[in-house]
């Protein structure tokens, strides 16, 4: 990031501009926010007091769950702040540091979420093989491979982004540090960068995209195979909170990220809201409300804290 920075600071216009909807909001987005942590730290601490949940599925929906716990924080707080605050300024380093854990988190989840697939793909398609394929070792190095590649892309994103010269306008129309938004205030050429990060955000997106769709090709090929109906309905209930999952956080990230610099409009904001704030709300619930494992373990904790009340 070697651009003649003369700005020292940025100021986040936020999603509104209109005071008397900003506490209206504040509240609803405090209260997404706390269920959003206390979801997913629910997801990550009852993996960890229950042996039933020590597989390799729970082991990496406990990292999902720490992408998005990690990936909200980066944003939420600091939205929550400009909405009841005047002052909605963000320093030079404070913008770069937000867009590179948003952009390291955000990454990760795509690749877990292509892990999480082909952990589903070797369960119903090979069950004989599965312990030996998906082994403690291997669970390890995905998950740690996932983290290395979202973050040498999130250090090619941030390169990208706040590389060039920004010398005039300093208001992001956005409420938080993101590519397009930052991309416009900049004095030099964006083009090369514009393509370079098009291209990464491809690589990982429909990459990813690309392994879950055809792990899951391979697993409805095998459960039309199968002449149990007890069977197909017990691996449709395995894959359905992915499947849930991957819908909701590419569907965004598409309409997001692959489109063009000059078809960015105001439903971003909308789009960002739901990725960043609503979507890793939504995945705790997801992965309880349709896991029979789960929810029985829910139901097993209950009963310990009642007994010993």
């Amino acid at each position: 990031m070697g651009g003649n920075h003369v700005q020292t600071k940025f100021i986040l216009l936020g999603i509104t501009d209109s005071p008397c909807v900003q506490a209206p909001l504040f509240g609803l987005f405090l209260l997404i926010y706390i269920v959003t942590v206390v979801g997913n730290i629910g997801i990550m601490v009852l993996v960890w007091v229950v042996p039933s949940l020590h597989t390799p599925m729970y082991f990496f929906l406990t990292h999902f769950s720490f992408a998005d716990v990690c990936y909200s924080t980066v944003i939420s707080p600091k939205m929550l702040a400009d909405l009841l605050s005047e002052n909605k300024t963000i320093s030079f380093t404070g913008c770069v540091m937000q867009f590179h854990g948003f952009a390291f988190f955000a990454t990760a989840e795509c690749h877990l979420l292509a892990v999480m697939a082909y952990d589903r793909h070797v369960a119903v398609c090979n069950p004989l093989l599965y312990v030996t394929v998906i082994s403690g070792r291997v669970c390890r190095q995905l998950v740690a491979s996932s983290y290395l590649i979202a973050f040498l892309s999130a250090i090619i994103y941030t390169g990208c982004t706040f590389g060039g010269s920004f010398c005039g306008p300093n208001q992001i129309d956005h409420f938080f540090c993101d590519v397009s938004p930052v991309l416009k205030l900049a004095c030099s050429d964006t083009h090369s960068s514009e393509m370079v990060i098009f291209a990464f955000v491809a690589i990982n997106a429909v990459g990813t995209s690309v392994i879950i769709l055809l792990s899951y090709i391979c697993i409805l090929r095998t459960v039309l195979r199968m002449r149990s109906a007890q069977s197909r309905s017990r691996a449709f209930n395995t894959c359905a909170s992915h499947l849930t999952a991957v819908s909701l956080f590419y569907g965004t990230i598409f309409f997001t990220y692959l489109q063009p610099a000059s078809s960015h409009s105001s439903l971003d904001k909308v789009a960002s809201i739901f990725y960043t704030v609503v979507t890793p709300m939504l995945n705790p619930f997801i992965y309880s409300l349709r896991n029979k494992e789960v929810k029985d373990a829910l139901v097993k904790c209950r009963r310990r804290v009642s007994n010993r009340c």
